[in-house]
């Protein structure tokens, strides 16, 4: 396992997720992706500590978030992770089909750190998810904290 901290990616399109996964994977990071279909599935990923040392056992150096999600909808995630001292230092990119300004304007309200509307055209959905991944795993400094679980508890999800 890698001791880089993982990409969290959470899309329920199956159409969506493979363009994404393939995507990320083309641009060769060796960050293991953590795919989570919903936004219940997320939340508990990211609030999941270590019985052992209290940790959480996640981590991301980024999120990759749908708007549109099943059960927890992107907004409520994005509003959760915020507004809480242990996750809001998180970065996350609302990565959506939407085009409403009012979903743009409530993303940026809650704190996103990026707003990404999924190109149509598969060339450049392609592009859009590689420069995400290399910006925002490779090229951004995250703020130092003092939450890093061992790589050995990381787990790749697809």
């Amino acid at each position: 396992m890698s001791s880089l901290k993982p990409i969290l990616l959470v899309e329920d399109n199956p159409r969506d997720l493979e363009l994404t996964l393939a995507a990320l994977e083309k641009c060769q990071l060796a960050n293991d992706v953590i795919v989570a279909r919903d936004g219940e599935e997320a939340l508990s990923l990211l609030t999941h500590r270590d019985p052992g040392s209290g940790e959480f056992t996640l981590v991301p150096a980024v999120v990759l978030l749908d708007l549109k999600l099943p059960k927890v909808d992107g907004l409520e995630v994005l509003e959760r992770m915020k507004g809480d001292p242990e996750t809001r230092h998180v970065p996350i990119v609302m990565l959506t089909a939407s085009r409403e300004e009012s979903d743009l304007v409530r993303s940026y309200q809650h704190g996103v750190n990026a707003f990404v509307v999924k190109p149509v055209n598969f060339r450049d959905f392609f592009q859009a998810i590689r420069d995400l991944g290399v910006f925002w795993a490779i090229l951004n400094e995250p703020p130092v904290t003092t939450r890093r679980p061992p790589a050995s508890t990381y787990a790749k999800g697809v």
